[in-house]
């Protein structure tokens, strides 16, 4: 992003009062010709104003173990995002990749508030589903997806149904990572503070992490992430209350982690944990 863009943009969040620079969705079919390597069913999910929420459920290969809500980073759509998930059912975890209001075929305009019910909504529909057809209930956010769902599942009144939240380079508040972008282009170094203190952070998952306890919180985040410095997990894991665990990977950047074959099985032995410990 150019340093005029960055200025214009959050300028015109703070004339608006929302936080929508943070977002930038799309509706290309994003890697059309990869081969997701798992079957796929559409599912549509109504939204708390009735547009209509398009979302990606992946079947488990064989026994399932649990089910996965994945709420995807900032950009594109869940066409390229669903990518970083689509290992999970030859593990036995089903997965619902979602895409919130604006973003690839789902109706409406993106917002973070619209990210945050969205999320709820999408829950609501597995929970709908029965654990029967589930398993248990684990949700997976990435990026500002990873700050949704910290929020989301502290504050859900369906928290109660989810075993445990993973929140990969998600980012602590909003104005925090409004200043420190605003801190990097010449142009916008000077204006980081009053600018930042005019971004809403209403929604800041520092707030509320405390609120998931007794639900596990597992937190990852790359070492070399320039996107959301690691340091953003960091102050989420010193808020969070137990059972908390966090993971920096050495050589990991923004959303990458999971691409990894040994923090994949890292995962899978950490979710396989907490799912046993679930049926007990």
């Amino acid at each position: 992003m150019t340093p005029v863009r960055l200025l214009l943009g959050l300028l015109c969040a703070v004339l608006s009062g929302c936080t929508s620079v943070f977002l930038y969705p799309d509706r290309v079919q994003h890697l059309a010709d990869r081969a997701l390597g798992t079957p796929a069913e559409d599912v549509w999910i109504e939204a708390r104003d009735g547009n209509r929420l398009h979302a990606l459920h992946l079947p488990a290969q064989g026994a399932l173990k649990a089910t996965l809500l994945h709420l995807h980073g900032n950009a594109e759509n869940l066409s390229s995002h669903v990518h970083l998930v689509s290992w999970l059912p030859a593990r036995g975890y089903a997965v619902l990749a979602l895409d919130s209001r604006g973003y690839g075929r789902s109706q409406g305009a993106a917002s973070v508030a619209a990210m945050h019910e969205d999320a709820e909504a999408a829950l609501a529909w597995l929970v709908a589903r029965g654990q029967s057809r589930t398993g248990p209930l684990i949700v997976l956010g990435q990026s500002i997806g990873g700050s949704v769902a910290i929020r989301m599942v502290a504050q859900s009144p369906l928290r109660e149904h989810v075993t445990a939240v993973v929140a990969d380079s998600a980012f602590s508040g909003y104005r925090r990572i409004a200043r420190e972008k605003l801190a990097q282009p010449w142009l916008t170094w000077p204006l980081q503070w009053p600018l930042s203190l005019l971004v809403s952070d209403r929604f800041a998952a520092v707030d509320v992490v405390a609120g998931i306890s007794p639900i596990p919180l597992l937190l990852i985040h790359g070492e070399r992430d320039i996107i959301v410095d690691a340091s953003h997990s960091q102050r989420l894991y010193a808020a969070a209350s137990e059972p908390k665990t966090l993971w920096r990977i050495a050589q990991g950047g923004h959303i990458d982690a999971l691409r990894s074959d040994s923090v994949q099985a890292r995962l899978v032995e950490y979710l396989d944990r907490i799912v046993q410990a679930n049926n007990d």
